[in-house]
């Protein structure tokens, strides 16, 4: 979805609102259909949630109450609209915590870390700039053939192959992080020169589509290691 065309928020058409009393809050109407699943039970089944995207939050769902079989759901995992939320403009809804349910479903496919925000995007470009990466002043990996990976809000990461490593250097972590976007995280302890750099790299061991192109890649944490890209230092 583009920002200024269709029913984005920038548009004449838009469908959502720039709330009055709350500049930095936009509604918009969720156009799909929603499942929440608790054991054998559907405890949510919706077509009329709203998404309420608003400063310094992620985007969150709030469900038609009435759509809601609260009383299968464990305590408090229902909310109705706080102090910061619009209530006005949320009307008869409640949020549901994502924990709370077995599983969700957005139409008839799988919500998996989180619900996807419709403006968030991922996108893993073929580069033929110059990585090094350093851990103790030991090159960990060198390569000219890396995958560039642009998500929203995020700083590019830079995907390098495995065949461009010292992959002797590398301990796979108990750390897996979680993205709707891209998949797992499989995080790795980096070893060399003398040092250990505990969760310093991750990999993408079973992307999802948006992330597939840097399967068979590691990126680092710049903040943990020496990355240089095209002789610079990148530090975040």
């Amino acid at each position: 979805m583009a920002l200024g065309v269709g029913t984005g928020p920038l548009s004449p058409d838009c469908d959502g609102a720039v709330l009055p009393a709350r500049p930095d809050a936009f509604l918009q109407p969720y156009p799909r259909r929603v499942r929440a699943i608790v054991g054998d039970r559907t405890v949510l089944d919706t077509e009329g949630a709203v998404m309420l995207h608003a400063a310094g939050r992620m985007p969150q769902l709030w469900f038609p109450a009435g759509d809601v079989s609260a009383d299968l759901l464990p305590e408090g995992a229902t909310a109705r609209p706080g102090a910061d939320d619009p209530a006005d403009a949320i009307g008869d809804r409640v949020s549901i915590r994502f924990s709370a349910a077995d599983r969700w479903l957005v139409e008839d496919e799988p919500v998996y870390a989180h619900f996807k925000d419709p403006y968030h995007r991922v996108d893993v470009l073929t580069a033929s700039r110059s990585v090094v990466v350093r851990v103790g002043g030991e090159v960990v990996a060198e390569s000219l053939r890396p995958k560039l990976l642009f998500e929203t809000g995020l700083p590019v990461r830079y995907y390098v192959p495995w065949a461009d490593t010292a992959i002797g250097a590398f301990e796979r972590s108990g750390t897996v992080s979680e993205c709707p976007y891209k998949g797992d995280g499989q995080h790795w302890h980096v070893t060399a020169g003398g040092q250990r750099v505990e969760d310093a790299a991750w990999s993408l061991p079973r992307p999802l589509p948006e992330g597939f192109p840097a399967l068979e890649h590691v990126a680092f944490y710049a903040e943990k290691v020496e990355l240089e890209v095209d002789g610079r230092r990148v530090t975040a």
